[in-house]
C-alpha cells in the first residue's frame, strides 16, 4: 500500500441480530446506513495510527473495492476510519475505541 492507504477485509456480518430489548432483527431488515468493522491487512508508509491486524470502523459505501486472489477487499484512506479497536497497550489502558 502507498502513502496513507489501508487494505481492509470486511468482517462478515452475522445473520440475525438482537436489540438491547431482546427483539430479533432479521438479516433482511432494512436499516439506516450502518458503519462496518473490518480487519486491516496492509498499511501504507504514511499511516500513523493504524497497524496491520487492527479492527477499524468505517463506512463501507464510500470505499473502493478490489479483488485479490478471488476475495473482495477495500482500499481506503486513514482519514476515512471512524474508530480503531486494538489490543495494543503501549500508551493506554488496552482496548480503545
Amino acid at each position: 500500500m502507498l502513502h496513507d492507504r489501508l487494505l481492509v477485509e470486511l468482517t462478515p456480518e452475522e445473520g440475525e441480530r438482537r436489540s438491547s430489548g431482546g427483539i430479533v432483527i432479521p438479516a433482511t431488515a432494512q436499516v439506516a446506513k450502518r458503519l462496518a468493522w473490518g480487519d486491516v491487512l496492509g498499511v501504507g508508509t504514511n499511516v500513523r495510527n493504524i497497524k496491520v491486524g487492527d479492527r477499524v470502523l468505517f463506512n463501507p459505501d464510500d470505499q473502493l473495492e478490489v479483488e485479490i486472489h478471488g476475495r473482495g477487499r477495500l482500499v481506503m484512506r486513514e482519514r476515512d476510519v471512524h474508530a480503531i479497536a486494538s489490543e495494543r497497550i503501549e500508551h493506554g489502558t488496552g482496548l480503545y475505541l
